[in-house]
């Protein structure tokens, strides 16, 4: 070691490392063998030092090709494995997780820059839709129609698709898999997963744990891994083996992944951009509505998907909602801190990149008139921090309103009535989760109608920002029309057939035709 900087990885501090299998260089490519990846290493960076975690050998095409056929090949026999069983072997992926999950929450925390409750939460996510699969398992089906021939059955029937592929996003490193994967293979499919580059470790680590569960059932690689860069990821959706293509991320590659996935009729699951809003209403519970407004808006130092961006606020109650929020928020700065600190409630944001575009937007919004209520600065420490901020003054349509900024920067508008608010709400592109706090049941029941909200997730008493697995998770408009996770989101992964069955000894033809 001597010459050479030391890695987290192999400090005593962080332990746990090495207790998730990782090493100062890790292999990034699994196609039933762990394999040195040919396209070069991607150092992991703690966000909250800057610090090299460790390092990844990441693939390359030719990596992708030798997953891709081990996929393919495996499907061949996991397809034939009853369903039950299947989810059994899910239940033992489920139980694996469990053992794994503060380790594994650890380096959520530690390479996404999540606060370490919300890394260990985000790994029981995986768990909870392991045992959500294991109940679907014994319970997804088709239906039986009554035919209009006598004697007839209609019949529909739920087959698997074939391999899957998966891109996940920084930040969600490890659940987005989880809501893919688990419910593809209980239906039948094989997965190929490609993570962020950035968030390689959680990748590398998620996948160790799921494919030593699959070698003690001494399974073909129904999960295999190539963490590599945007050659592998155009490869991926290129690639007609691949017959679903779930994608997360921005809503530019977004559009460039669903072109790709329609023009060679594969198909695709879109997770891509929010811009969510948070309306709170004249008659709302305003204690309930802060504790939601203050999560929501700064959790994950603002890089959920489902962040609060918007706070559209009736006119009577605005001044001092503001007043309290901006309290809140100067509270808030006492606990800034390392995302493994057990004191910190927030951490930092993900990379330099990340700063760059919170600064370049502050001074974008003050440009247009905007005034900055708190916030609007990098904090003076090692890694990628920067203040939560609170922007008024804009008009609700401003250019840098209608734009997704990935970062703790939310915009507070005064609306007049409910009916405002909702056209507020829903004149941005991004349609994915919104919330209506009110104490009203025609107000609630306006917002959850034809009239109210145009988004996926729409909730009320509740906060945007966050899902359980029991429900559709995804977004309309330019969110991309995706659905994870509960429901019957299962559907996406597999194929429908309707099928007639004559048990008679007649061939009589439909809509009463006679061909003689």
């Amino acid at each position: 070691m001597s010459g050479m900087t030391k890695y987290l990885v192999e400090e005593d501090n962080f332990a746990f490392l090495r207790d998730l299998g990782l090493q100062r260089v890790n292999n990034g490519v699994y196609n039933g063998e762990w394999v040195a990846g040919t396209a070069g290493k991607v150092q992991s960076i703690d966000p909250a030092s800057g610090r090299v975690i460790a390092e990844v050998a990441t693939g390359s095409e030719q990596d992708l090709e030798r997953c891709l056929t081990a996929g393919v090949a495996a499907y061949q026999e996991w397809k034939k494995i009853p369903a039950p069983l299947r989810g059994d072997v899910i239940r033992q992926i489920g139980d694996e997780l469990r053992k794994y999950r503060e380790p594994l929450g650890k380096l959520v925390a530690l390479e996404m820059g999540k606060i370490l409750p919300e890394g260990v939460g985000e790994v029981q996510e995986f768990v909870d839709i392991c045992d959500y699969a294991v109940g679907l398992s014994r319970m997804f089906g088709g239906a039986i129609f009554p035919s209009e021939r006598p004697q007839h059955t209609i019949l529909e029937k739920w087959n698997p698709l074939g391999l899957v592929g998966v891109i996940s996003a920084f930040n969600f490193p490890c659940a987005v898999f989880g809501w893919n994967a688990a419910i593809a293979l209980t239906v039948g499919n094989t997965v190929l997963w490609k993570g962020a580059p950035s968030t390689s470790l959680v990748s590398v680590a998620t996948t160790k744990i799921v494919t030593d569960v699959i070698k003690r059932n001494k399974l073909p690689p129904i999960v295999t891994l190539c963490q590599g860069g945007e050659d592998v990821g155009k490869r991926m959706v290129s690639d007609e083996r691949i017959r679903l293509m779930s994608f997360t991320g921005s809503t530019a590659v977004g559009r460039t992944v669903g072109i790709e996935m329609q023009r060679r009729f594969g198909r695709c699951l879109l997770e891509l951009g929010g811009n969510n809003a948070l309306i709170i209403n004249e008659d709302a519970p305003q204690e309930m509505a802060l504790d939601a407004a203050f999560f929501g808006c700064i959790g994950t130092a603002g890089q959920r998907c489902t962040t609060t961006r918007r706070l559209i606020i009736h006119a009577k109650l605005y001044d001092s909602f503001i007043a309290k929020l901006v309290k809140r928020y100067a509270s808030l700065l006492k606990r800034v801190g390392h995302p493994l600190d057990s004191a910190t409630l927030y951490g930092p944001v993900h990379n330099q990149q990340a700063v760059d575009n919170y600064l370049q937007t502050v001074q974008e919004a003050v440009a247009l008139g905007g005034k900055v209520e708190c916030g609007g600065k990098v904090i003076d420490r090692a890694g990628f921090f920067v203040e939560p901020t609170i922007i008024s003054n804009l008009p609700h349509n401003a250019p840098v309103v209608k734009r997704e900024t990935f970062a703790p920067i939310v915009y507070v508008f005064k609306a007049s009535n409910l009916q405002e608010a909702i056209s507020w709400n829903n004149e941005v592109d991004q349609g994915l989760s919104s919330s209506l706090f009110t104490n009203n049941i025609q107000s609630a029941f306006e917002w959850l109608g034809e009239s109210g909200s145009d988004c996926g997730i729409v909730n009320i008493n509740t906060s945007p920002s966050g899902a359980e697995i029991g429900g559709a998770f995804g977004g309309e408009k330019h969110t991309g029309g995706g659905r994870e996770s509960g429901s019957d989101a299962w559907k996406q992964y597999a194929r429908r057939s309707t099928i007639t069955v004559n048990h008679s000894t007649d061939l009589p033809l439909a809509q009463g035709i006679v061909f003689e």
